[in-house]
């Protein structure tokens, strides 16, 4: 395997030093010399390997996601990969980091703020959804069970994990220690269990590239083309004629 190059190290040594400022000062008070002095490096070195913070900031992003994907353990059964992924985010252990999951609140405050940190942090989401999504969809294909209505699940086990992020930065004792991981599983199974069973071998997946509002939006637009080709076959039909009332004479005197 090639050794990384020391171009690599270096930066990898200042976005780390950053996952420790960060959770102590915030962005705002995270100063290049701070960063630096983190890193054991010279704020020359960390000038001279990125433009500037917010660039370090977005190499954190992509950090972060290394380090939930480090996390994930084999798995044999689909069930079981659901759980791991699971466990990835919110489990404790050794391998588990508060100022990594401190790190991406932040990422998402500065989302509000900085037009490039936003397109980062919504990738980022996409990519977990879309793993989760996948995970979720094969459950129900090996149970047999239908997708419809699944991006509702994948949604709620998203904005828990994201719900547990936000509260164990700012108020870590809300959350009875080490329930998170339990208490999520425990969720999705219950929710996968309620999925209802497939209708027929031949029903296909839902799109998982499509979005509840995609998807309402053209059964929406479905729902007016039927109504616009009723009403366009209704005037097309002949009408029955109407039978003429006869008007009597007049009588003369």
């Amino acid at each position: 395997m090639a050794r990384p190059s020391n171009r690599d190290e270096r930066r990898a040594q200042i976005v780390d030093g950053l996952l420790r400022v960060l959770p102590e000062t915030g962005y705002e008070r995270a100063t290049i010399q701070r960063i630096a002095e983190a890193a054991g490096l010279g704020a020359g070195l960390v000038h001279h390997h990125f433009a500037s913070k917010l660039e370090i900031l977005l190499a954190l992003g992509e950090r972060l996601a290394e380090l939930v994907s480090g996390r994930q353990r084999e798995a044999r059964t689909p069930r079981a990969r659901v759980d791991a992924w699971i466990d990835a985010h919110l489990a404790q252990g050794d391998d588990a980091s508060a100022e990594a999951v401190a790190c991406w609140v932040a990422l998402g405050a500065e989302a509000l703020v900085h037009p490039e940190v936003r397109a980062l942090h919504r990738t980022l989401l996409e990519r977990r959804r879309a793993d989760l999504d996948a995970r979720l969809r094969e459950v129900c294909r090996d149970e047999a069970r239908s997708t419809r209505g699944l991006d509702v699940l994948v949604a709620n086990v998203l904005a828990t994990v994201e719900g547990y992020f936000q509260i164990a930065t700012t108020a870590p004792d809300v959350i009875p220690r080490g329930s998170a991981a339990g208490a999520t599983r425990a969720m999705t199974h219950r929710l996968l269990d309620a999925m209802p069973a497939r209708e027929s071998a031949s029903e296909p997946d839902t799109d998982p590239s499509t979005s509840p509002g995609d998807s309402a939006a053209s059964a929406k637009r479905g729902s007016a083309k039927r109504a616009s080709t009723k009403r366009a076959s209704s005037e097309n039909e002949p009408k029955p004629e109407t039978p003429r009332r006869s008007r009597g004479r007049k009588g003369t005197s």
